[in-house]
């Protein structure tokens, strides 16, 4: 036998489960499962209800989506019964997390949208809470992913919706297995493994149900290690490293009064583990209070509303310390606060007599990124005010002997100030579990060796202490023209964005000043925009890793957005000048001319940085450390970094984000590879190099050759694809051909890129690309038993396709090219068109018409001037002809489609069954409704896809 089929993998798992403690329970259809529900429930309340209770319970039950579901199962429900008495009934036992009833199921069916047979459920108390879904060994993990995905749209919300109860996803081909909160708005990217305490990742589905489905570890990552995010209304589990700090840390609470620290690397998701031990501490009865502190600068908006997000009302965000003081002396459990603050509290007179009253109080505080203020006296007053105190910090670079630097207290690491490391979760190991993506760093400059390559760029970079040489306006411009000349290939035509840090504010002006002047120039039009604090400039403060202490909070190395009135008139005048570019840009009312206004703009560049709106970001300090914003992916540096300065500053760029998002590039015009060589060392270990950092160039042209290779083996010619015997040989075809364009992907940032260097030719690679296209296509438009297809669930990822350069605005130029050609130049450039239409995914619904401008329309336009406007005014009769024949074709009101339309547009939800069914002017049988409603969605999407998708300035 080959492969193991699905059904022995899924019978093996069942019998394993029984084993573990879970009791077998057939369930066939909803009426049984309502039935095992209701025994559950009884058995675990230890009452008994009758058939009217049930259907109260069923009614409470039957509330909301998943988010509130998961609110209603972590609570009690009060029930009046039948005869007057009032009860409480438990959905799931929280404190006690093993006392509950554990059975498993198999191959439940739900009637929805489709009818669905899902692999393995959990049932706990009666009520799904787990759902496994399976695949045969050598097929993709995605595949199962996106088949509950499907389950999500066709079936988990009919009828009771029990299915929205489920809590985790767990997904496996035998060999590999991983689990996820129900989140439909994730990625496949957001699925886990689960690890030892050690890290070492457990993949078999045999191994895996041993440690993590085994009931009580089910049943506590469930009630304790699911976070229910109120910002956005979604369920968040934690990877198993978050869960094994936090378990260090309650361990190290309950059984002892010594400090300690977690390493978990920078990108992993420290703030959410550091929440979720804070939520659990301040639960135990020997804890008085925990305190949450973070470092001023990053209790930004951002910030503020994710602390609040896990725990409402829990960040006092105002500058206020006696607010501070009055939620230490009260009630509240969890605090969130700033180190400044919480060192007013303890140092100010009028303070004191509230403030005493805690010092003999077991407080526990954690420290967000512990390796910056709390080097200085702050940390020493804390320890000394709260003398039963527990202290724990988290960071994702600590600072040892070699990267210590000395203040007035002398050089401190952060085991002398935060005891032992409690548990280690290394940028390797994230990097390996693909938690975080590497880094390709290219260093710009003379001294590169390579003969001929798009890197000898005629700059100083090495050996130069001297700041004539590093500031000179030569150089300065060459750089600025390079990351020009650059950044679109380096962020996929823009479809994300980089940041530019840089020596010194005074340089930081020059850069600005120079890329405004070649925007008026009309050389590019990229969104640039800067911050900075304007104290007085000091030559490069922060770059060498310096951590100054809280006496010289100004000077952070991360410096914060607080206005200093001693600052240089020059800087400041300057910052409003690029504020107003900026105001311009976005239209909006930013200064400097108070503190306030001044974090406003703070706040508005993180937002548009995260939301794609800024291209390039420039930046002196800030924004270096603790800003995560998953869409950016280039670095540019022109500034000496070093130790855990130079690993914060990379890892801006190393967040997860799209397919697209292949790794965080690093574009340097100094020499700091020997400083990232240390760097690395320091926080992994010396052979870490190969694991953090890109391939070179070279070795992804063999990679890309050799998949060539392999491509070809399977469609040896284009013509071939159209001959390939079965789904199985297209589905080959996919995956091969998916692998060469997430290898072009990478490719394509590399500066020396070019097809000459591929042994594909880039017109072959555009014909198979078409073919690709083409299968796509099909599983798209497929109905009936193409439903079934194994292609259904093939991940095609498009926006590796994508290029958002190429739309209906730019084939515009291009006909306006074609038109007055010579014959001969309008077959090349028509031919050219058509293949670009064919090969840009957003575009190929479009092809038809186009055509039948070119053919029908352009021969009779003699100013090439006009083509936008007569291509604009036929495009308007199409789309009136098609919303025609759909309302013909379907006898549909006409004025209720357009308004149906219009409506899709606004909200992009398909349309509901009774509207569509509203529009049909004889109204279907009943058992015709459902073909009738799935025809005309489909047509109504085609007509969105073909005419109004993709007619902007970028698709």
């Amino acid at each position: 036998m080959g492969t193991q089929p699905e059904q022995v993998l899924e019978d093996n798992l069942v019998k394993q489960l029984q084993e573990l403690g879970y009791a077998f329970v057939a369930i066939k259809d909803e009426a049984a499962l309502l039935k095992n529900l209701k025994s559950q429930l009884e058995k675990h309340n230890q009452v008994t209800l009758t058939e009217k209770e049930f259907g109260r319970v069923l009614n409470h039950l039957n509330k909301g989506g998943v988010f509130d579901r998961a609110k209603i199962l972590r609570d009690k429900m009060q029930l009046t019964k039948d005869n007057g008495e009032s009860i409480y009934l438990e959905f799931i036992q929280q404190e006690h997390w093993c006392q509950n009833q554990f059975q498993v199921t198999q191959q439940v069916s739900i009637e929805g949208t489709y009818k669905n047979r899902y692999d393995v459920t959990l049932l706990v108390n009666g009520l799904p809470l787990v759902q496994i879904e399976l695949k045969r060994r050598g097929l993709e993990l995605k595949e199962a992913f996106n088949q509950i995905n499907r389950y999500q749209r066709h079936s988990f919300g009919s009828s009771h919706a029990l299915f929205q109860y489920v809590q985790l996803f767990v997904i496996s081909n035998g060999v590999n297995t991983k689990y996820y909160a129900n989140n439909k708005h994730q990625t496949f990217k957001q699925t886990f493994y689960w690890a030892d305490k050690e890290n070492k990742l457990i993949t078999q589905l045999e191994a895996f149900t041993k440690a993590f489905l085994e009931p009580c570890h089910l049943s506590k990552m469930v009630t304790k290690y699911i976070v229910l995010n109120e910002t956005h209304k979604v369920l968040m589990v934690l990877r198993p490293y978050q869960y094994y700090a936090t378990e260090a840390i309650i361990d190290r609470v309950k059984n002892t009064d010594k400090n300690g620290y977690i390493w978990h690397t920078t990108g992993s998701g420290k703030t959410l583990t550091s929440f979720k031990a804070s939520q659990i501490l301040m639960q135990l009865p020997k804890v008085h209070k925990v305190v949450f502190v973070v470092d001023r600068k990053d209790l930004d908006f951002q910030t503020s509303k994710e602390f609040n997000s896990f725990s409402a009302g829990s960040v006092d965000g105002t500058d206020d310390t006696k607010a501070l003081v009055n939620q230490l002396s009260g009630n509240t459990k969890l605090i969130v606060t700033t180190i400044q603050k919480l060192n007013t509290a303890i140092s100010k007179l009028r303070f004191l007599p509230k403030m005493e009253k805690l010092q003999q109080e077991r407080i526990v505080f954690i420290f967000d990124e512990c390796h910056r203020s709390q080097f200085g006296e702050t940390h020493n007053r804390i320890k000394k005010f709260f003398p039963k105190a527990q202290l724990f910090g988290f960071t994702g670079t600590p600072i040892f002997a070699e990267n210590a630097v000395k203040n007035e207290l002398g050089k401190r690491t952060t085991k002398e100030l935060f005891d032992e490391c409690l548990h280690k979760y290394l940028i390797t190991d994230a990097i390996k579990d693909e938690n975080v993506l590497k880094f390709s760093v290219e260093y710009i400059g003379r001294y590169k060796e390579k003969e001929g390559s798009n890197t000898n760029l005629d700059i100083e970079v090495e050996d130069i202490d001297t700041k004539e040489l590093l500031e000179s306006e030569q150089r300065l411009q060459k750089i600025a023209d390079y990351i020009l000349e650059n950044h679109a290939r380096k962020t996929h035509s823009r479809s994300l964005t980089g940041m530019f840090c840089v020596s010194s504010v005074d340089v930081l002006i020059r850069y600005y000043e120079l890329f405004k002047k070649r925007k008026d120039e009309g050389k590019h039009n990229l969104k640039i925009a800067t911050i900075f604090s304007f104290t007085d400039n000091e030559e490069d403060k922060g770059a060498n890793g310096i951590l100054p202490t809280y006496e010289d909070d100004e000077l952070l190395v991360a410096a914060e957005p607080t206005v200093a009135y001693t600052a240089n008139s020059h800087t400041r005048e300057k910052l409003d000048a690029f504020i107003a570019d900026y105001n311009a840009l976005f239209n909006t009312k930013f200064s400097t001319k108070d503190s306030q206004s001044f974090y406003n703009y703070y706040n508005d560049i993180s937002k548009r940085v995260k939301n794609k709106e800024i291209d390039i970001l420039l930046v002196v300090n800030m924004y270096l450390t603790g800003f995560d914003s998953p869409p950016l992916n280039t670095l540019y540096v022109d500034k000496n970094l070093k130790y855990h300065g130079l690993i914060q500053a990379f890892s801006r760029t190393n967040r997860l984000y799209t397919e697209q998002k292949s790794q965080g590039n690093i574009v340097v015009f100094r020499n700091l590879k020997q400083a990232t060589d240390d760097a690395i060392a320091l926080f992994s270990n010396k052979e870490a190099k190969d694991i953090i950092i890109m391939e070179p160039y070279e070795d992804y042209v063999t990679k890309f050759n050799e998949a060539c290779i392999e491509l070809q083996k399977i469609a040896p010619t284009v013509k071939s694809v159209d001959s390939l015997v079965d789904e199985e040989q297209e589905l080959a075809f996919v995956k091969a051909f998916r692998e060469l364009m997430r290898l072009k992907n990478v490719l394509t940032t590399f500066a020396d890129f070019t097809f000459e260097d591929l042994s594909m030719a880039e017109q072959r690679f555009e014909d198979y690309k078409s073919k690709y296209l083409d299968l796509y296509d099909k599983v798209k438009t497929g109905t009936g038993k193409e439903k079934e297809s194994i292609l259904n669930d093939v991940d095609f990822e498009l926006e590796l396709i994508h290029r958002d350069e190429i739309n209906v605005s730019y084939i515009l130029k291009l006909l306006a090219k074609l038109n007055g050609a010579t014959p001969e130049d309008q077959k090349k450039q028509k031919k050219v068109i058509l293949d670009m239409l064919t090969g840009e995914a957003t575009l190929r619904s479009k092809r038809e018409l186009i055509e039948k401008f070119i053919e029908e329309n352009l021969p009779h336009i003699d100013d090439a001037d006009d083509v936008p406007e007569a291509f604009e005014n036929f495009w308007a009769q199409e789309q009136q002809k098609a919303l025609a024949a759909i309302s013909q074709e379907e006898k549909l009101d006409p004025v209720k489609l357009q308004a149906l339309l219009g409506n899709y547009l606004f909200t992009e939800r398909k349309p509901l069954r009774d509207e569509v069914i509203d529009m049909v002017e004889v109204k279907p049988k009943i058992l015709e409704r459902k073909a009738v409603y799935e025809r005309v969605v489909d047509k109504v999407v085609g007509f969105v896809d073909t005419f109004i998708n993709g007619m902007g300035a970028r698709v």
